[in-house]
């Protein structure tokens, strides 16, 4: 497995990448086989372990000489790991981390290093692990696909897909567990994607929160994030709006935020502020989130997710015509005009233009959904940050940027900048990148692709002074995305499309 992790790294052709996993996963044992994908995925089914640089410089003994670790082998310390806590904790955890890298070879103990650090990157990511989990069990890349969209796990759909085309198929909706997110691709501006789509479509205002889906069963009621992370316990206020829904079960897609008390948005960082550690005593009517739906895949026993969009939105407005999302329907151009103009007005970033025969697909595929903003933006992973200057002296200042290669999942960079950055920012900055550092020069404290930030920019022309041959013009930094993971971060293909 480290070898295929090695051989894929090294190799740019998403086809001999999808070939070499595919090989792997097809002589995986049955109990191997969901470890096996995750690992390669980057992710660790215990979850985060709480193993840092630290601890794991401590525990870096002589490498072993011959391979002997078995997979099973080193989920087991991971299992230990995680369940080592309370008095005596540390001294357990060490030995275990000893343990693993002492019967580690040199290749293994820089796998395993990358695995727990988050740093291993090398192009296993959604696209082509789905790929990999197609051919190796010789299933229709859409049925594993589908699989995967409404597990949300790799590792679960790849034993799906090793268990048979019947297994694959009979992957259902399931009210509480969450489903992959529809995301949609920018579009160069109204005009665009309103040609795009015709005249079948709707115009949702796109708001400037945080990305929510719901799920309620009777009484059981869940909200997840975008990356599918449960955080029912901060939300009870959005959990409370749900309960008084007239309907048994649904599962709703939108967005949530805090509104002022002219009903305009507060600041992003105050709604992910607010969404991630929940309410206090203290809280008040102003700092409420507010959801606003635009997308049902079930109600009432129904599955709606294979149906048109205007169907999933004709059942938000049979239960909930005041959470829907402010949209216009087939409207005309100038009409289309006014809602983009009107969403600015009230603090919002934009507009989404849908197709409403579309059906909801995880992720960008297809074009059945359309963002639109005033300017370009684009969500984009910090690289690096160069000490600053004259008033910025002794702050991390100009930020390394880069977009997301959408074969490997690295990180290509793609430009610098310093504008937009507020005293505020500028002291976060300084205080979290450590956090995330890998090394640093006498100029610059390079870190690991772990933090997104949103960058507004005019536009992009070629450069050779960049590998994606690709620069930004005129970069400014809006604010830091930390509901996204670098694996959703805007592709270096979306930046090379300003240059057309």
């Amino acid at each position: 497995m480290v070898q295929t992790s090695a051989d894929v790294a090294r190799d740019r052709s998403r086809t001999r990448k999808t070939e070499v996993l595919a090989g792997l996963l097809g002589g995986a044992g049955d109990a191997e086989l969901p470890i096996v994908v995750a690992w390669l995925s980057g992710e660790i089914p215990q979850g985060r372990l709480g193993v840092g640089w630290r601890s794991l410089s401590k525990a870096a003994p002589v490498p072993a000489s011959e391979p002997s670790l078995e997979v099973a082998q080193v989920d087991t310390a991971f299992s230990a790991l995680a369940s080592a806590n309370g008095p005596g904790s540390t001294r357990r955890r060490a030995d275990i981390l000893a343990s693993m890298f002492g019967a580690a070879t040199e290749p293994e103990q820089r796998f395993l290093v990358a695995l727990l650090t988050g740093e291993l990157r090398q192009g296993a990511l959604a696209g082509v692990m789905t790929d990999a989990i197609a051919k190796a069990n010789g299933q229709a890349l859409t049925a594993v696909r589908r699989a995967h969209m409404l597990t949300g796990s790799l590792p679960e759909t790849a034993a799906l897909a090793r268990a048979g085309a019947d297994a694959l198929s009979g992957v259902g909706l399931e009210v509480g567990r969450a489903v992959a997110p529809m995301l949609a691709t920018p579009a160069d501006d109204l005009d665009a994607a309103l040609g795009l789509l015709g005249a079948d479509l709707v115009v949702d205002y796109k708001l400037d929160g945080a990305r929510i889906q719901v799920h309620r069963n009777g009484d059981e009621i869940a909200v997840y994030t975008r990356t599918l992370r449960e955080v029912t316990a901060n939300v009870p206020d959005l959990v409370e709006v749900v309960a008084r829904l007239p309907c048994d079960s649904v599962i709703l897609d939108g967005e949530t935020l805090m509104l002022a008390d002219d009903g305009r948005p507060r600041s992003f960082q105050d709604t992910m502020s607010r969404f991630g550690s929940g309410p206090t005593a203290a809280d008040d009517a102003e700092r409420l989130l507010k959801p606003f739906f635009f997308d049902c895949l079930h109600l009432d026993g129904d599955d709606l997710i294979d149906r048109p969009l205007s169907d999933r939105l004709a059942a938000i407005d049979s239960i909930a015509p005041h959470l829907r999302i402010p949209a216009v329907t087939r409207p005309t151009p100038e009409e289309a005009r006014r809602h983009f103009d009107a969403a600015l007005a009230d603090g919002h970033e934009g507009v989404m233009v849908k197709s409403l025969d579309g059906r909801y697909v995880a992720g960008r595929r297809g074009k059945a959904w359309q963002k639109v903003k005033p300017t370009h933006t684009f969500d984009l992973v910090v690289l690096a940050a160069e000490w600053g200057s004259g008033r910025r002296t002794g702050w991390l200042s100009n930020l390394h940027l880069g977009a997301r290669d959408p074969d490997t999942g690295e990180a290509i960079m793609v430009g610098k900048t310093f504008k937009g950055l507020t005293d505020e920012l500028l002291q976060w900055q300084t205080a979290e990148f450590p956090k995330h550092e890998t090394r640093r020069d006498s100029h610059t404290v390079y870190l690991r692709p772990e933090i997104v930030v949103e960058i507004e920019l005019d536009g992009a022309q070629r450069s050779s002074r960049y590998p994606g041959g690709v620069a930004l013009r005129f970069a400014r930094v809006v604010r830091y995305r930390p509901d996204k993971t670098p694996a959703q971060a805007d592709s270096i293909e979306a930046i090379r499309a300003l240059l057309k």
